[in-house]
């Protein structure tokens, strides 16, 4: 079965995200812990916390079908010294924070290199930063999202993000997610039926699809290796329907949280009901 849902506004607290995803049809859902453009927030209170599993129990969502994700300020891979462990602080923190909510996971973007080192020395301060917070945290999974490869963002590769868990010492904690707009736009095709297989294909041997524990499914407004992250609505951009009715209709997506993050949320009900709707056998 599929569990699609998307990224839903956790505004005036916690508690109000499993609510809004409940709003739109969702049977997944994603959602910042806190206010992902600052680098510190008021710590969760009982109330939030005991809230927040009160409405997840009422509307059935699952810990393992719920994917937050951190601030976009932070970077696990700055070259300077000081921000590196700005970073650093704030991704324990929102570790923490899942661990308070009983969650399972928390989504990241890998970091940048800002073009003062390599790639290579990129992703190996990701690495040590990721396992600095696991020795830090319990029982929350650090999942690695890829990049369309913009600026100086590192992971656009299956090869780099495999670079990155080979690094960290509790592979049990380590796993990740594939943005399909990111992908499509770093270089993966998407579109044909041998494009498609060919990506996954690609994801089996470089990384193992016992890794992938999240997918954030997007069109996109840019075209295929273009290097930029723009999302588009469903259907609506240049990775067009055939991909999703195709991915709908994949049984290797089951049972992991599938995350619309798509520009116009007054869709979201609309696309996760049009999504279900090209499942072709009874599993909907």
């Amino acid at each position: 079965m599929k569990f699609i849902g998307a990224h839903v506004s956790a505004s005036g607290g916690v508690e109000n995200a499993p609510v809004n995803a409940h709003k739109i049809g969702a049977r997944a859902f994603a959602l910042f812990t806190k206010n992902q453009r600052q680098w510190v927030a008021k710590p969760l209170t009982e109330n939030n916390i005991s809230a927040f599993k009160e409405n997840c129990k009422k509307y059935n969502y699952s810990p393992k079908h719920i994917l937050p994700h951190d601030s976009y300020l932070i970077n696990l891979g700055h070259p300077e010294k000081e921000k590196l462990q700005k970073s650093r602080e704030a991704f324990i923190d929102e570790m923490q924070r899942c661990e308070q909510l009983g969650l399972e996971k928390l989504n990241f973007h890998p970091g940048s290199h800002l073009k003062l080192i390599s790639e290579d020395d990129c992703l190996k301060t990701i690495s040590e930063s990721i396992n600095i917070s696991l020795q830090k945290t319990n029982n929350v999974t650090a999942i690695i999202e890829n990049t369309a490869g913009q600026g100086s963002n590192i992971g656009y590769t299956f090869e780099q993000l495999r670079q990155i868990i080979d690094r960290v010492d509790d592979k049990n904690r380590v796993g990740v997610c594939i943005d399909t707009c990111h992908a499509f736009t770093s270089g993966y095709d998407l579109i044909s039926k041998e494009g498609y297989e060919t990506t996954w294909k690609k994801f089996e041997l470089a990384i193992g699809l016992n890794f992938l524990k999240g997918i954030h499914l997007n069109d996109s407004k840019k075209p295929l290796g273009s290097r930029v992250d723009r999302h588009d609505n469903i259907g609506i951009g240049l990775i067009g329907k055939e991909f999703f009715e195709r991915f709908m209709n994949d049984k290797r997506f089951n049972n992991i949280p599938i995350i619309l993050e798509t520009p116009n949320d007054g869709l979201w009900a609309q696309e996760i009901e049009m999504l279900y709707g090209f499942v072709v056998n009874s599993e909907k």
